[in-house]
């Protein structure tokens, strides 16, 4: 099987695996959730070393930073896990072990995370999925994890657009018709974005 053929169907099976993760890892949720429209707010994304919260490791942060909707700040940070990252993550995201050897850990980037989302809402698309990432880390070497306010772009856009055979943020991007940097996470926080605004926009 080509290379490109093993991207393509771990691009087919990747959300069903993070549904898996996201639904085991948020067993003791510690987040609550919304579907009120804000205007502030935070959009966060993570890159991974796989789908399993708690087991993998985070190797990108993305997350913007939308005050009435208009962006004003940025924060992204590749992140060392502290471990080898699979090749078919490498295929998937575009991040090898060499882009993130020297860079920081997450222990050592994740009071900063917090104090950039302060005391926003944050919105993710499939939620559960970075929310299990993020609480993974709570309590470990004395990490508090703030109990946020989360807003998934999963079911907003099911009830908003109702013409794509599904709601993978993919697909959205398609639709939508956006410069989509897939699996990069401030890619996929932009295409967050722009899907949460269309649809609160309806």
């Amino acid at each position: 099987m080509s290379p490109n053929r093993k991207a393509t169907e771990l691009l087919q099976s990747k959300t069903n695996i993070q549904n898996w993760g996201a639904r085991r890892a948020s067993r003791k949720r510690k987040f609550k959730t919304t579907s009120k429209h804000v205007n502030d707010y935070i959009v966060l994304d993570f890159e991974t070393t796989g789908f399993r919260a708690g087991a993998d490791r985070i190797i990108q942060i993305g997350a913007l930073k939308f005050i009435n909707h208009e962006r004003v700040e940025v924060l992204n940070t590749f992140i060392n896990p502290e471990r080898h990252i699979p090749l078919t993550i490498t295929r998937l995201t575009g991040i090898t072990n060499e882009m993130v050897e020297w860079a920081p850990t997450i222990e050592q980037k994740i009071y900063e995370l917090i104090e950039f989302i302060g005391e926003f809402p944050i919105i993710a698309h499939n939620a559960s999925f970075d929310m299990g990432f993020l609480y993974a880390l709570d309590n470990i070497q004395g990490i508090q994890i703030p109990e946020y306010t989360v807003i998934d772009t999963v079911p907003l856009a099911r009830k908003t657009i109702t013409e794509t055979p599904n709601h993978k943020l993919g697909t959205l991007a398609k639709y939508l018709q956006l410069e989509h940097d897939a699996h990069d996470a401030i890619g996929d926080c932009l295409a967050t974005a722009a899907i949460y605004q269309y649809c609160t926009a309806q």
